[in-house]
């Protein structure tokens, strides 16, 4: 089918991608956008595949503060070399997944750096929850694997969906971004605080506070 410049265009501004790309894409799709934008990705994800194996030891370490102050995101993005650290792209990328990593709360890059007592405490927390909704025994093994499945995903940010856009998965976006400056980016690792967290906050109750001045 005859694919029209317009068509083409309107492709690279929604995904970046090169103009011989989108209208082979195009092409390939019938014209269909969505299937179109789907197979530039797995391209990406190809193209990012024979980069995975370089060296990534520049980059950038950034910080990023939300919320007027009450998280804080410290985080560390690789690249191969010092001229893609300095480059807007890569810069905007890491910022990306700083805001990212304040709005979804990850525990971990990845899944493999979860600690396995969490998994297990998680896994006894979902049985009894299960076990106390009625759920029969021969059955909890099959349910328990999707939902510490789910849980894991949650978790990692690696597995976690993009906030800027739920239909990819944060390593998705990052095999896009690759495939796209042309060298091997590794988010490393990252610290997150939250104001507060992890000091046990006095829960006032205000009705309770009002009737004990009344009675004085």
């Amino acid at each position: 089918m005859s694919i029209s410049a317009a068509a083409v265009k309107e492709l690279r501004q929604k995904t970046s991608a090169g103009m011989l790309d989108c209208k082979k894409a195009l092409t390939e799709s019938e014209g269909d956008f969505d299937k179109a934008i789907e197979w530039l990705r797995k391209k990406g994800l190809s193209k990012a595949a024979k980069k995975a194996g370089r060296t990534a030891a520049e980059g950038l370490v950034t910080s990023y503060i939300h919320a007027g102050g009450k998280i804080g995101v410290l985080l560390e993005v690789n690249s191969e070399t010092d001229f893609v650290a300095r480059n807007e792209e890569f810069q905007n990328f890491v910022r990306d997944i700083a805001m990212h990593i304040a709005a979804a709360a990850p525990a971990c890059v990845r899944e493999e750096e979860l600690p396995a007592e969490d998994i297990e405490k998680e896994k006894s927390i979902l049985k009894a929850k299960a076990l106390e909704e009625g759920k029969k025994e021969e059955f909890l093994d099959k349910i328990l694997d999707g939902q510490i499945k789910k849980w894991v995903a949650e978790q990692c940010l690696m597995n976690q969906k993009y906030v800027k856009n739920p239909d990819m998965t944060v390593e998705t976006f990052l095999q896009e971004k690759i495939a796209k400056i042309g060298e091997n980016l590794v988010i490393r690792r990252f610290v997150r605080w939250e104001l507060g967290e992890g000091i046990e906050k006095k829960k006032e109750n205000f009705a309770e506070e009002v009737a004990a001045q009344l009675n004085k």
